[in-house]
Formats: C-alpha cells, structure tokens, sequence
C-alpha cells in the first residue's frame, strides 16, 4: 500500500470508528482475496463494532498494494460509498511528496562547544504517534502512602508531593487525571481493569502511573512488582498485560505509557570512581528513605503471552522504572523522589521540543548523578515510533 494511501486511513479513522458497518463486509473481504477467513475471525472477535472497524482498518495498512482500491470498491457495493468518498478525499488532499516532514527544535549538549545550540531534526510524519484528540487520553495515577500494620511496610511520606506533580504536569500535557490513593492490591487491580475495559476509540493514548513500595518478582517480559497497602504484590508484568492488544483492543496500534516510582529489589548502589566530570550532588536535605521490600515469588506464575494479528502483542508500550531491576529507589520525605522530581523537570523543559526516550535519557542521566548511593532509571520500551506529547 502506498504511503498515501496508509495516511489516508489513519486520517479518516475516526470517522470509520464511528460509522463503518463491518458486518456486511466480512465476506467480500475473504471473497477478494483480502484476509483469510482466520484473519476474519479475528477481526470479528476485536470486541465491539467499533473496536472491530478500528482493527479493520488498522490491518489492511499490511494487506499489499491491492487492500485501498479493493476496500474502497467493497464500501460502495455495500452501501457506504460516503466513505470510499472521504478516503478518496483524504488520500487527494495529502502532498504530493511522499515524505512527510516534521521539525521539531532540540537542544544539544555539545562537550567542548558552546551548550543549548538549537537545531532542527527532520523526523517522518509516518514515523512519529499522532496525538490528535483532546484530551489525548486518560491517565490514572495510584498512589499508596499509608500501609497496613500486618504489611511490615513503611508510610511513603513524600509520594503525596510526587502525586501533585505529576498531576500537574499531566493535565498540562491534555490528559483526563484520574487519582487514587491508598489501595489494597485487589482495589488496584479493579481500578486498571476498569481503565482498561474502557472505550479508548476516540482517544489516542493512555497513561498509568503507579507510586509504591516495590519488589522483585518472576516474570517473562517485564520485571517488578508494586505493592498494594495490604502487603499484597502485583506483577508490573500483569499490570501492563492488562493494557495490550488482546485485552484492549481500543488501544491497540496506541501508545500505552507507564512510569513505576517503586524499588525494583533491596540492593544498594554505592557507585563507582568516574574520570570524567560528574555532578556529586548529595541527597537533598531531609529524610531519605527507599521503596524497597523483600524478594517475592508469586504462586501460580505470570500470565501467558497472547498474540495480536497485526501487531505483536507488547507493541505500543513504554514502561520507565524509577530504577535499575533489584535495586532500591530513593525518595525523599519532603520533596518527594529522586525520579519523579527528575522526570517532572525534564518534561517541563522539554516536553515541547524532545521526543519522550531522549527525555527519559536525560531523566537517567540527571537521577544517576544524584547522591551518595546511586540510582540510575531505565525502560522497557516497545513503541514503534516516536512518542512527542502535546504542548499548546
């Protein structure tokens, strides 16, 4: 398919979303050579006839050269002609030029020349997520302070203050903020299913932000676990499964971000000599404290991959830890954590010009400095473009 043609339908998405009868179309698709009567019947179990359009549309962008004129002939033999029309208008009104540019001003640190030099990066529209609607998405953000006696864990004084923060710096950057506080593990599986089984057609992103204590735990794809205030632990793997595109199907071909402020294990980083010039900034004044928890290992074992038709199944998703897996992460009694101090800074200077991982490199970069023992963030990321958040 051209390129063209491909902008053409994420252009004319929503409409379809809104408006596509998929029912008539299934066989005709298969008639055509399209997808194969698997393919259909995976289509058909996306969920509702929205979320089945939104996939329709996102699959045929990899049916082969033949998928837009075929597609637009199957519209008008059933009914839908108003649609084939607007994708013949969207597909016409696109440049001519296949590439389509975006520059984006970025500042450079250059060693041994003069420092915020502006220059412009030329990244492909096609390569970049599209955050058109507004708000952009939800963001939910669970954050326990208070734990239970029988829990052998410590109140979390100072997450109240990384909570308005990134409470603040979202809703700046066009998300619907959705907070809760104090949950039992079984409270805070209820409000991410919840999150996940809701209808995200309309919007184009979703953010989780979890403020906990943390621990190790077996996985296969992401590792970590959090802590409800009951003592109780969630696999991050379970968290994010929650969100992919088997179980939400409304988000699929979307980014899916989750930033963890949680002790990744109870090791202690005391760092090592550096030659070159390196910040030694000492822990800010007050009482600094650690989200670290014991070793877990969980019964019953982690759930099991699935598989998307179009994508792989941990596609379009990020998830950024406050620190390096089996490691303690630093939080301070009064200004809140090292990382989420550190993140809500770099977004604020540059969320209007950076992409999100070169910021979440500045984040790593500006929280390893920190200290007398060390602490160094880092991500899982699956995104397949370029994430930039909105900024008007």
């Amino acid at each position: 398919m051209e390129e063209a043609q491909r902008r053409a339908l994420r252009r004319g998405r929503a409409r379809l979303v809104l408006a596509l009868q998929v029912a008539p179309l299934w066989d005709p698709l298969e008639e055509r050579g399209l997808f194969t009567r698997t393919m259909v019947e995976e289509l058909q179990s996306a969920g509702s006839r929205g979320d089945q359009a939104r996939q329709l549309v996102i699959d045929l962008e990899t049916r082969g050269k033949r998928a837009f004129p075929v597609f637009l002939s199957i519209l008008r033999d059933t009914g839908q002609g108003d649609l084939a029309d607007m994708l013949i208008k969207e597909c016409e009104c696109l440049p001519v030029s296949p590439q389509l540019v975006d520059l984006r001003p970025v500042e450079l640190d250059l060693r041994g020349e003069k420092r915020n030099k502006k220059c412009l990066i030329a990244t492909c529209a096609c390569q970049v997520y599209e955050l058109k609607a507004d708000p952009c998405g939800h963001c939910l953000i669970l954050n326990n302070v208070e734990f239970s006696g029988d829990s052998n864990l410590s109140t979390r004084d100072g997450s109240n203050v990384d909570c308005k923060k990134l409470e603040k710096r979202f809703k700046s950057l066009h998300f619907d903020v959705l907070t809760r506080q104090n949950l039992k593990a079984e409270e805070m599986v209820s409000e991410l299913r919840a999150l996940a089984r809701r209808d995200h057609s309309a919007l184009d992103c979703c953010v989780v932000v979890i403020l906990s204590h943390g621990c190790q735990t077996s996985h296969i794809q992401f590792p970590g676990g959090v802590y409800g205030t009951d003592g109780k632990p969630i696999p991050i793997e379970k968290i994010v499964n929650y969100f992919n595109g088997s179980n939400c199907p409304s988000l699929r071909g979307k980014p899916k971000l989750f930033f963890i402020q949680a002790c990744g294990g109870e090791q202690r980083d005391r760092g090592f000599p550096v030659d070159c010039d390196s910040p030694g900034n000492e822990a800010p004044g007050g009482s600094l404290e650690s989200d670290a928890t014991p070793f877990w290992t969980l019964a019953g074992g982690t759930d099991e991959p699935d598989a998307v038709a179009s994508l792989p199944t941990p596609s379009d998703i990020l998830v950024s830890y406050s620190t390096f897996p089996g490691f303690v992460s630093w939080r301070d009694a009064s200004s809140g954590s090292w990382y989420v101090e550190t993140l809500d800074n770099v977004l604020e200077q540059y969320a209007h010009s950076e992409d999100l991982l070169n910021m979440l490199l500045r984040v790593a970069n500006a929280v390893s400095a920190k200290g007398r023992y060390k602490q160094i963030p880092g991500c899982f990321n699956f995104l397949r473009k370029k994430f930039f958040f909105v900024c008007k």
